[in-house]
């Protein structure tokens, strides 16, 4: 069944990080660390609830880092709630994180079932990250 996309849909919000719990599980002698990241944060705005978050990242010299991560947000987006999973991309610079993400397709549940969208964040490192998300129904 073919189904139209629905009204896009633009969000805004914050990020406050709960939990921060970086473990290296690779650290060569010459080269870049690996790190393993675990974080819980707290959503707020036209997306509210918790999201836990996986990240796998790599550091590029003394104040530079690029990373990527799965985080699968429980809560409500527009009013609707469930769950979906986000993928996300980005770096951090000095003291300046920025990235990408999009919902995972198929990952939408309950009222979130369909939920697509693309969006972004920026912060300084911890400090609250304002959040986007352009974002439609299947």
């Amino acid at each position: 069944m073919n189904a139209t996309p629905s009204e896009h849909h633009h969000a805004t919000g914050g990020i406050d990080v709960k939990t921060y719990e970086p473990t290296p599980y690779d650290q060569p002698a010459e080269g870049p660390a690996l790190v393993r990241i675990h974080v819980v944060e707290t959503f707020s705005g036209d997306i509210e609830g918790e999201g836990v978050a996986e990240f796998l990242q790599t550091t590029r010299g003394e104040d530079e880092a690029s990373f990527v991560g799965v985080e699968r947000v429980t809560g409500s987006v527009g009013g609707r709630s469930g769950t979906f999973v986000l993928q996300d991309q980005g770096t951090l610079t000095g003291t300046a994180v920025t990235g990408t993400w999009h919902v995972v397709p198929g990952s939408g549940t309950g009222q979130l079932r369909g939920l697509r969208g693309e969006g972004g964040f920026q912060a300084q490192l911890g400090q609250r990250a304002d959040i986007t998300l352009d974002y439609w129904f299947e």
